[in-house]
């Protein structure tokens, strides 16, 4: 007798779609199925009731979801992994005995190497033929828990040593690994469950490498062309000798270093390193007679302050009386401030500030008259009544920070061969392993979390929720003008999630399930894991990482 009993079914929340009722045992890919039509964009993971899931994930009543695409950072996270699984799987099937680093971002792609060797143009075209085959026979990809101790085995018969050093500092005694086709990985975070949704990515020589390009939140369909970004590259460069220098390319080496008693050294010379770029920038600047103004920007949590004032010491070390300028004092008055899409006050616009006053200044100081430099008071939402009376000295430089002084728009009025342009940011240089990468916007969102909770009294929760309002920010006015600096200078150290993990790890575990941050806790909580805590005690007080921690001599 045929059995006729059906699933019960059960109501779920989606958000932008509202109540949905599907049978019991549904998926969130069975789920995306059956909502294809109201899905722009193909959806990688998912949020339920407040914690990331994978496609895998089998929905239970009264589950609030948010489904995650590619147009959002955490739904493109998944998507980028997994095309980097498959491009490992298709180089480990075409060259076994050769290993690959997946080292940074770069431009609008993934800058990947191999190690001890080189790859050609023809070598890049069969892996990418090699992928395309992978992604045509739709395969599966499998998520396994495993005692760790069996799969550092399977890593190092794979030739991963990296890997399996790794899993010595993994706090847990069960971790995630992937399989696909008989090769097996580690990653932090979901996959795609078959290759076959991975349709979209390009491969391109780089210098002996590749550039592995996938979607963009603002291009999800498509793959933009690759745009060269080469002060960014020579960065990259330089960070990655400084790792090797430091014998920390990977977080299993630094954990190495700390369980050896070796940790104040690489502080050490880490520190010393960060100094003598700043006095070669310094030694730069003075060379340059025409140099006036020096104008320094980056993203959120870059470390800014602390490197122009770190600037300001060696340019007087050198004889120099730079004299220094503070944007914040040329905001408009409150009521005239734009406002955003929301309609709420956009203090990052441009237009947000004093522009032809603050010209007027610039023009006046530059030629030695004294002016009078307003002061904003933010209480108020205006300037004070009276400023301050502010003179350069004949010949001398002005140091002015902030997110749009790479902006000429800002500083319109001043010839371009007296401004000298500097990037500042947080590139970090090493991975978790060689191929999971450590993104720049997670080094900064911990500094600031950190940060904020240390001198305004921020939660975790309240720096998480605003933070993807600071990225919009960020790709608006810092970063289409990053590669028009004259010099870039990388205030990341190889030491500080160290450092930074018993600072953040409490903040973070006070978000509780019931809050929408917490997914992202959970994430960084992981993520921060990998890492042995280390005292900040021998953090130097001038370090960039005091800007965070606290300690420094320096004021905000």
């Amino acid at each position: 007798m045929q059995n006729t009993e059906q699933k019960r079914d059960i109501k779920l929340w989606i958000k932008d779609i509202g109540e949905y009722t599907v049978p019991a045992g549904t998926t969130i890919l069975d789920l995306t199925a059956r909502l294809k039509d109201r899905l722009p964009y193909l959806v990688t993971a998912a949020i339920v009731n407040y914690e990331a899931q994978g496609l895998d994930y089998v929905l239970q009543e009264d589950d609030w979801v948010e489904l995650l695409d590619l147009t959002c950072e955490y739904g493109l996270r998944v998507y980028r992994r997994t095309a980097v699984f498959l491009m490992l799987k298709a180089f480990n099937d075409l060259f076994p005995e050769k290993r690959m680093v997946v080292r940074h971002s770069l431009s609008n792609g993934l800058l990947c190497e191999t190690v001890d060797e080189e790859l050609g143009a023809e070598e890049v075209a069969l892996l990418e033929t090699r992928m395309q085959e992978i992604v045509e026979a739709d395969l599966p990809i499998n998520r396994l828990i495993m005692p760790r101790m069996k799969a550092a085995e399977i890593f190092a018969k794979q030739n991963q040593p990296d890997k399996a050093d790794m899993l010595d500092f993994v706090e847990h005694d069960e971790v995630w690994v992937y399989e696909l086709g008989g090769f097996f990985d580690y990653f932090f975070g979901f996959m795609l469950p078959r290759t076959g949704m991975v349709n979209l990515f390009k491969l391109l020589p780089y210098e002996g490498g590749l550039i592995l390009q996938t979607p963009e939140m603002d291009a999800p369909d498509r793959i933009k062309p690759y745009i060269e970004q080469k002060k960014l590259a020579y960065i990259f460069k330089e960070s990655k000798r400084w790792a090797e220098m430091l014998e920390t390319p990977h977080a299993a080496a630094l954990n190495k270093l700390i369980a050896e008693g070796r940790i104040d050294e690489i502080i050490r010379i880490n520190e010393a390193l960060h100094e003598k770029k700043v006095a070669l920038i310094a030694e730069e600047i003075c060379k340059n007679k025409d140099v006036r103004l020096v104008l320094i920007s980056g993203p959120s949590s870059s470390g800014k302050t602390t490197f122009a004032q770190r600037l300001y010491i060696q340019l007087r070390a050198s004889g120099r009386r730079p004299v220094t300028i503070s944007l914040d004092d040329y905001f408009v008055d409150r009521e005239n401030t734009p406002r955003d899409e929301k309609g709420e006050y956009d203090f990052e616009a441009l237009e947000a500030l004093k522009l032809d006053l603050f010209n007027e200044h610039l023009t006046r100081l530059i030629k030695g008259e004294e002016v009078e430099v307003p002061i904003f008071n933010f209480i108020t939402g205006r300037a004070e009544p009276r400023g301050k009376n502010v003179k350069v000295p004949p010949g001398e430089v002005i140091i002015i920070e902030g997110i749009h002084a790479l902006n000429d728009k800002l500083t319109f009025r001043i010839p371009q061969k007296q401004k000298f342009k500097i990037y500042v940011s947080a590139l970090t240089q090493l991975n978790l392993d060689n191929t999971n990468r450590i993104p720049t916007t997670d080094s900064r969102l911990i500094r600031r979390m950190v940060r904020d909770s240390r001198t305004r009294g921020y939660s975790a929760r309240d720096t998480i929720r605003i933070w993807p309002s600071v990225r919009r920010g960020e790709e608006k006015n810092i970063f289409p003008f990053q590669e028009s600096a004259d010099v870039m200078f990388n205030t990341s150290l190889v030491y500080e999630f160290s450092v930074l993990r018993p600072f953040a790890e409490p903040l973070l575990r006070e978000i509780t399930p019931d809050c929408p941050e917490y997914h992202e806790a959970r994430r960084l909580l992981r993520f921060l894991s990998h890492f042995t805590p280390v005292a900040p005690d021998g953090v130097p007080f001038n370090s960039i990482l005091r800007e965070f921690i606290g300690g420094s001599p320096y004021k905000a």
